[in-house]
């Protein structure tokens, strides 16, 4: 029997490798390629396909926020490539739902096909779909840790140190009183780990802890100054202003 499959992923390169990993493999065909959360949302519906392959982190909307569009008892047995080790080492370790972490060579590949094949056959969908919803809900719960590179080993971040935020493209700053730490994520991604009590948006390039505010100031057009305790001055935009709402 022909196992239908779907690969998702914003990375033109990423597909590409997928795919030809995918011709190598007996009895496979690929329904849909998907460069978009948005797409894949349409092949998981109108293909049907019995296997996924969703990238972690793709513009619009993530592979995450795709199987809970879709829902975790509608999707078919799924994998996850990323590049964000945080997402390896927490809502997907210990076996809880296959991964792969890019870049990945044929070898893992062929690890996640053959797990992914024996699930399929053993007809073991709905247990799968239940660790997928588990793997969901600890993806995207707010976490009192963040895992930080720094030079070649992983660390335990507290996130109560994190001052505050700043985007970089790609990439998210956390600026903490021990130093600085760069992750490879977007601010909406970041903002979702982070406590909503504890943590606020103020502009779309920063993120404060409220613990570290010393003061707001009225400021120009509306906007206000927001004073860390630290000496750090940051703008408080009127797009953002309702976050403190209860504040002001």
């Amino acid at each position: 029997m022909t196992l239908r499959v779907l690969i998702a992923d914003d990375e033109p390169a990423a597909r590409r490798r997928l795919r030809s990993f995918l011709q190598q493999e007996p009895g496979v065909s690929v329904l849909a390629e998907c460069g978009n959360g948005l797409a894949a949302c349409a092949a998981l519906r109108d293909g049907a396909p019995q296997l996924a392959f969703l990238d972690v982190e793709m513009p619009g909307m993530s592979g995450l926020e795709v199987v809970r569009q879709i829902g975790p008892e509608r999707m078919p047995v799924t994998i996850f490539a990323t590049a964000f080790e945080h997402y390896a080492t927490a809502a997907f370790d210990a076996n809880v739902i296959d991964y792969l972490l890019k870049p990945f060579e044929q070898q893992r590949f062929a690890q996640a096909m053959a797990k992914a094949r024996a699930a399929l056959q053993a007809g073991q969908q709905e247990p799968y779909r239940q660790r997928l919803a588990g793997a969901l809900q600890a993806a995207t719960a707010p976490s009192g840790h963040l895992l930080v590179r720094v030079g070649e080993n992983l660390q335990m971040l507290r996130t109560a140190e994190i001052r505050y935020v700043s985007a970089e493209g790609n990439y998210v700053r956390l600026h903490t009183q021990s130093g600085e730490y760069q992750l490879r994520e977007r601010m909406v991604g970041i903002q979702a780990r982070l406590d909503p009590a504890r943590f606020r948006r103020i502009h779309r390039s920063h993120i404060i802890n409220l613990d570290h505010v010393d003061k707001l100031l009225p400021w120009f057009a509306g906007d206000y100054l927001v004073l860390l305790r630290d000496g750090t001055r940051l703008s408080l935009s009127r797009t953002y202003r309702d976050e403190m709402r209860d504040l002001l």
